[in-house]
């Protein structure tokens, strides 16, 4: 018997069951885990039979799934730190895209249906109907993703020249799916922030009241 043809046999059976296993992940972070394993077994099954172009694919998808699975791993540990610290959403940064407002500029209307969220990087921006004004670092519109009818509460506006980043619900609901372990602390942080603002409100509310009875 050819024992290196039953090697070869069962070293194809083996990199076919990785590839095959692979397919049954459903969320990211395990995915990328076996797509490492995958590019590793198949690259060593490949460089002895002389599968050069098999090598070469491999080669290249093994960073990559490295790249993505540490992308993951970071994205999930940004957001717990930020559970557990100041409640920013400085995470989501690499996955905004950039919007340069003018002064007078409307970013989004009361009552208008909510599809994205803010990230303010510089310039004024406020609240129409509360004349709030949003820091330098504040993120705004994240709560109507949550709401029932997804509809605006308030009106923004650009009061000065600035730069706001903006992801849509779509995407953050994208990294939700690949990763659950990233969409339960996202709840987690987005409730946080709610009952913040409401903590705020009712300061805000016992003041005015103090300053009404003197």
């Amino acid at each position: 018997m050819d024992m290196s043809g039953v090697a070869s046999g069962a070293g194809g059976l083996i990199a076919s069951a990785f590839v095959v296993a692979g397919y049954t992940m459903r969320t990211m972070i395990p995915l990328r885990i076996f797509g490492i394993m995958t590019n590793v077994v198949l690259i060593l099954y490949a460089l002895p039979h002389h599968n050069y172009p098999i090598v070469a694919l491999h080669t290249i998808l093994l960073p990559l799934n490295i790249y993505r699975l540490r992308e993951m791993l970071m994205l999930v540990r940004n957001v717990k730190k930020s559970v557990a610290g100041n409640l920013s959403m400085e995470w989501l940064r690499p996955f905004m895209t950039e919007r340069r407002c003018k002064a007078g500029e409307v970013l989004f209307y009361k009552h208008e249906t909510a599809t994205e969220m803010f990230y303010i990087v510089n310039g004024r921006f406020h609240l129409v109907e509360s004349g709030i004004e949003l820091p330098t670092g504040a993120i705004v519109g994240e709560l109507g993703m949550l709401s029932p009818n997804n509809k605006r509460t308030q009106t923004l506006e650009c009061i000065e020249d600035g730069l706001v980043l903006g992801v849509t619900y779509a995407k953050v609901e994208e990294l939700y799916v690949q990763n659950p372990e990233f969409g339960f602390y996202f709840l987690r942080l987005v409730s946080a922030r709610l009952f913040q603002n409401v903590g705020r409100l009712e300061a805000e509310l016992a003041d005015m009241r103090a300053r009404s009875a003197a």
